[in-house]
C-alpha cells in the first residue's frame, strides 16, 4: 500500500468490512483457538497495510487474505517445530545439564534467527548448505548428487555463508 494514500487506506477498510468475517471463519478450521484465528487475521490486515504496492481491486480478494494467512501460518508453525524440538532436546539432558531460563531464553532466540536465515535462502542453496554443513558431505559429492558442477555447489555455499555472517 502507498503510505499515505487515501485511497489505499479507504480500499482498506473495504476490504476489511467486507472480508474480515469470512477470513476470521476461514482461520478457524486451521487454528487451535477462536482468539488465533483472530490474531492471525489482524496479522493478514497489517500485512497488507504494510505492502508497497496498492490493492488490485480487480482481482479475487480472498484469494489474496487467504494466500497471506497462510504464509503467517506457515511461519507460525514452522517456529513451534522449532521450539519444541529444542525443548524435546532440553527435556533429554540430563539433570546435571540442564539450563538456566536466560541460556534456555537465548538459544531459542538464536535458533529462531538461525531458522528465519535457513527460510530466507533459496531452496537450492538452502539444501546445499544443509547437506554440507549437517551431513558433512564435501562439494564434489554435493555436486554429483544435486547434478550439478562443483562450482556451482561453491557459489551456494558462498551465498550461504554471506547469510550466516550478516546474521551474526
Amino acid at each position: 500500500m502507498i503510505p499515505g494514500s487515501t485511497a489505499g487506506k479507504d480500499a482498506l477498510q473495504a476490504l476489511y468490512a467486507s472480508h474480515y468475517g469470512w477470513l476470521v471463519g476461514w482461520l478457524k478450521r486451521r487454528v487451535e483457538s477462536p482468539m488465533d484465528a483472530a490474531d492471525f487475521a489482524q496479522d493478514t490486515f497489517v500485512r497488507l497495510l504494510a505492502r508497497e504496492r496498492p490493492l488490485d481491486q480487480d482481482r479475487e480478494p480472498r484469494a489474496l487474505l487467504a494466500h497471506i494467512a497462510k504464509a503467517l501460518l506457515v511461519d507460525h508453525w514452522r517456529h513451534r517445530a522449532v521450539e519444541q524440538a529444542f525443548l524435546d532436546a532440553l527435556m533429554a539432558q540430563p539433570e546435571p545439564l540442564v539450563s538456566s531460563p536466560e541460556e534456555i531464553a537465548l538459544v531459542r532466540e538464536a535458533l529462531m534467527r538461525i531458522d528465519a536465515m535457513l527460510a530466507s535462502m533459496p531452496e537450492k542453496t538452502r539444501v546445499i548448505f544443509l547437506l554440507s554443513r549437517i551431513d558433512g558431505l564435501k562439494y564434489a559429492e554435493i555436486g554429483e548428487r544435486l547434478g550439478m558442477a562443483e562450482i556451482t555447489v561453491k557459489r551456494h555455499m558462498r551465498r550461504a555463508w554471506i547469510a550466516c555472517l550478516e546474521l551474526a
